[in-house]
């Protein structure tokens, strides 16, 4: 009898968070097997056998194998405090709970939608009042309006107002709910008629307000459901933006929208029509009604914002590139074709700049947001400046790494942006075997003496070279001593080679890819990656010099958004993306720019801050500060 109580379960649960998924497995199954199995690609470029350190992840609970000594020697000595593994090195011993970090995923779409979660005081706009209203009779014929009106003036809201499609709503809403209702009021106005929580006591969740959050980019959109009640996240989901169809930048897009008679009509409703999709598959998700929805919150860059909106986008495609409307906007849903509640309002946070839009003011906000402030704006007036604050008061570059990549700077009281034109080559364009990072994209590269070890995304053959694989090869050609820093290759290689009286540098031999020829980066691959990276690093560097620091002044560094969450910081480092500071400074916060539409949903003060920052940064335009071009050619060469 002891002896079967003692015996070992056959099978042990490997829990995998943050996307919840669970597997069975042997004991002393490794955990890359064990995601393998779940269907969870980690990133693991040297195969499993333990030398690169990629394939990083942080037990919850439960007990795994002892550390090894290739773990010692891979991972970081903060690394190794934090309590990580290697999942290739770490055995599985019983019931595990295991954290897997961002950068350690690879999955067949790159739609980002985790960001870091900072707890923000629940403060929406739009909040419930459950009413009974009394019912009509031959003695008491008032209008259904009108009684409600009454009731309403007695609990001291006299002036509350109704649209035509909130009072068209009222008579059916009264009579199905036996004269008791739910209403969604944002300030001064009922924007949606609810079952009352009383009469749907199995599905409550059928009376709350919801919220829906999308962040807009130019490639991808990350939306959200968030329950205004609570702040928490009932469903999220992603897609591509379809207007890449008429173009893959911005520049293009503006281009076919001032082209084409109905170009921004075209653009407008793609976009649309796409977030409707995604919110239909949010309420399925979370079993929630579009009525329920009562607000969306919407950011995106300025480009973006002005198509979503209707507005007109040449001025944008034109010197000196201003914004049709900067300040911050709201209007009923219904009058882009959004389908919410039949009041429901969409708001918009306000622009910077003609390239910096409101997007980047809601990464702002998501990552950190009041934080990032010094004590004269909303936390002093709280009184809560002497609170413990991981931010407050340092010197930070926060970015988000795109086409368009928008950089703040935090030092001394004040706030400077600027905007810098980065180009697609992070998106696999312009790169001879480029592709977004999709199924079959090399998105990590190692070169290993004499071996080029690469690894793909969904772990099958190779198809082509995301951005995160190309910021890679580079870096390691450079290590490697077969890149100079004018972006010249040199030296000897197996894989190096001249065809059509130029070097390239094979990736993957035919045989080891999926389209029946060889991958490979040519020079003209790298200078691309050249006049992006120097692009970033310039406008860093022209931040730095208007506040009138160095780079070893910056206390935090903050990487954004999708493509700042996949990228080896090594990488970026080595080829001088970034400036060399100590790794610890470093933080990638995933979709900041959703975290911050979240909390512009739940929060009025959120909002305040928004105008705020748009209201009180400087804005620096690199097309004409005296010192962009030369700072830009010294910012081009690599290992700056």
């Amino acid at each position: 009898m002891m002896k079967t109580l003692l015996k070992r379960k056959p099978t042990l649960e490997v829990n995998l968070q943050p996307i919840g998924r669970r597997i069975e497995v042997p004991a002393g199954t490794n955990l890359l097997d064990a995601a393998r199995l779940a269907g969870v690609e980690l990133v693991a470029v040297c195969g499993g056998e333990g030398t690169c350190g990629t394939c990083r992840l942080r037990p919850v609970s439960g007990q795994l194998s002892p550390r090894t000594l290739t773990e010692e020697a891979e991972l970081s000595a903060d690394d190794l405090a934090a309590g990580y593994r290697l999942a290739c090195q770490a055995a599985v011993l019983s019931d595990v709970r295991i954290d897997i970090p961002p950068e350690s995923f690879t999955t067949p779409q790159r739609l980002q939608l985790e960001g870091q979660e900072i707890p923000t005081e629940l403060d929406p706009l739009v909040v419930p009042l459950e009413i009974a209203v009394p019912p009509p009779s031959l003695g008491d014929l008032r209008s259904d309006l009108t009684r409600l009106r009454d009731v309403l003036a007695a609990l001291g809201h006299a002036d509350l107002r109704f649209s035509l499609p909130v009072s068209a709503d009222l008579p059916e809403k009264l009579r199905a709910n036996n004269w008791r209702i739910r209403l969604a009021i944002r300030d001064d106005e009922v924007v949606a008629i609810l079952h009352p929580i009383s009469l749907v006591t199995r599905h409550p969740s059928l009376s709350t307000l919801y919220g829906l959050a999308v962040d807009v980019g130019t490639t991808k959109l990350a939306a959200y459901l968030v329950n205004l009640e609570t702040g928490e996240t009932a469903a999220q989901a992603g897609a591509m933006n379809p207007q890449i169809a008429y173009g893959e930048d911005v520049i293009s897009r503006i281009t076919y929208a001032n082209e084409h008679a109905d170009g921004s009509k075209i653009l407008q409703a793609k976009l649309v029509e796409a977030l409707d999709h995604l919110l239909g598959d949010l309420c399925a998700e979370a079993n929630v009604s579009r009525q329920q929805v009562v607000e969306a919150v919407i950011v995106g860059n300025t480009a973006m914002h002005h198509l979503f909106v209707g507005l007109p986008v040449k001025q944008l495609g034109e010197s000196p590139y201003v914004a049709a409307v900067g300040e911050a906007m709201q209007f009923p849903a219904s009058q882009v074709g959004l389908e919410l509640a039949v009041g429901a309002y969409v708001y918009l946070p306000p622009n910077i700049a003609g390239y910096v839009g409101a997007d980047h003011v809601s990464m702002l906000l998501g990552a950190g947001g009041a934080e990032l402030f010094e004590p004269r704006r909303s936390e002093e007036r709280k009184g809560n400046f002497n609170k413990p604050s991981r931010l407050r008061g340092k010197t930070i570059v926060a970015l988000d790494i795109g086409t368009n990549t928008e950089i703040s700077l935090f030092h001394a009281g004040r706030h400077y942006s600027c905007s810098c034109a980065s180009g697609p080559a992070f998106e696999g364009a312009h790169i001879s075997d480029g592709m977004r990072a999709a199924p079959g994209a090399i998105e990590r590269v190692r070169i290993e003496g004499e071996k080029v070890k690469v690894h793909t995304i969904g772990g099958g053959a190779a198809v082509g070279i995301c951005g995160s694989g190309i910021l890679d090869v580079v870096a390691g050609l450079l290590e490697a001593g077969l890149l100079d820093k004018r972006g010249v290759l040199k030296g000897n290689h197996p894989n190096l080679r001249v065809a059509n009286n130029t070097k390239e540098f094979v990736l993957t031999p035919a045989e080891r890819s999926s389209i029946g020829r060889e991958l490979k980066v040519t020079r003209q691959d790298v200078n691309e990656i050249q006049l992006a990276k120097g692009a970033i690093r310039a406008g860093i560097e022209i931040l730095l010099e208007e506040a009138g620091i160095e780079d070893q002044d910056i206390e935090l560094f903050i990487v954004a958004g999708a493509f700042g969450t996949y990228l080896d910081l090594e990488s970026a480092i080595r080829i001088g993306m970034f400036p060399d500071l100590p790794r610890p400074r470093f933080e990638q916060v995933g979709n900041a720019a959703g975290s911050g539409a979240r909390k512009l949903l739940v929060s009025k003060q959120q909002r305040r801050l928004a105008d705020e920052i748009a209201r009180e940064v400087n804005y620096v335009e690199l097309a004409v500060h005296p010192d962009f071009m030369k700072i830009y050619v010294k910012a081009l060469a690599f290992g700056l």
